[in-house]
């Protein structure tokens, strides 16, 4: 073989590895747009069901029905308590509908100014829902038990921690590393919807309560939930993230599969709570 057949020859092989690279490449974003827009759409029905339940009965003065899906959402006397309630599920819905506005890469690129203020507003509120969630798991008290207590306290904890690196890199200017982070905040944030799209994934699945009890709302399948609610999601960003700059091609498919996976279990978690959590009590 001649030299310029060598030449021709490697030239060759290193289009074809970039063109398997690009389309590995291709596929593995496409998969997170994909997750991402299932998980928007979802994130802003739970929205709406905020608003319509929680939102319409404060308007309405008819604070029980805050009881409807929440065990002592509203209790009669207890200022407090009741304080923190309305401002929880405020703020789930501001941080609900502005945590997916903010990774939108087209909306920071030409929209900096609403990113910008955006975040801080992002940041905020995941503070102070964290903080509140504190106060309503510890003091005033939750279904679930301790460990159901304790899960909780540790996604409240994470998403301060993760606010306040996120925070600091976006201060430093190393956006790429703050946007790692404003992801990974996301993730954890979300622990709250991630539960009930997880739920009622599994009772489709099911068709009635499986690994624990719907009166006390313990049991194995639970005290895994809790916990999964925010880890799961974290480790599938984590290996998306190696699959991203780390790995060869097969890597990049083999989690572009497995991203797809995870987003057609949230769209059957999704339609599930639609349909048997949130929409049934905003008819009324």
């Amino acid at each position: 073989m001649s030299l310029s057949d060598k030449i021709s020859l490697s030239n060759e092989l290193a289009i074809f590895k970039r063109k398997h690279r690009s389309n590995a490449e291709r596929a593995l974003a496409s998969s997170a747009v994909f997750w991402f827009t299932i998980a928007f759409i979802g994130q802003l029905i739970f929205v709406l069901y905020i608003i319509g339940l929680y939102g319409v009965s404060l308007i309405e003065g008819d604070f029980e029905r805050w009881n409807a899906m929440m065990p002592n959402g509203y209790t009669e006397g207890d200022i407090m308590g009741n304080i923190n309630i309305g401002i929880h599920l405020f703020l789930a819905a501001v941080i609900s509908l502005g945590g997916p506005l903010q990774i939108i890469p087209s909306l920071r690129k030409w929209f900096p100014t609403f990113h910008r203020w955006n975040g801080r507003i992002y940041i905020f509120t995941a503070v102070v829902i964290s903080l509140t969630g504190f106060y309503l798991t510890w003091i005033r008290g939750s279904i679930g038990g301790l460990i159901g207590d304790v899960a909780i306290t540790i996604n409240g904890v994470l998403i301060i921690l993760f606010a306040m690196i996120a925070i600091r890199y976006a201060m430093d200017r190393k956006l790429a590393i703050h946007r790692k982070w404003a992801l990974r905040l996301f993730m954890v944030v979300s622990g709250v919807w991630f539960f009930r799209v997880g739920f009622m994934f599994w009772m489709l699945i099911h068709q009635k309560p499986v690994g624990f009890d719907p009166v006390t709302f313990q049991g194995p399948f639970l005290t895994f939930l809790n916990f999964a609610q925010y880890l799961l999601p974290l480790l599938l960003l984590e290996i998306y993230f190696w699959a991203k700059e780390k790995s060869g091609n097969m890597g990049k498919l083999a989690v572009a599969s497995l991203v797809s996976i995870f987003a057609l279990i949230t769209a059957i978690g999704i339609f599930g709570a639609t349909m048997g959590m949130w929409l049934p009590n905003l008819i009324h």
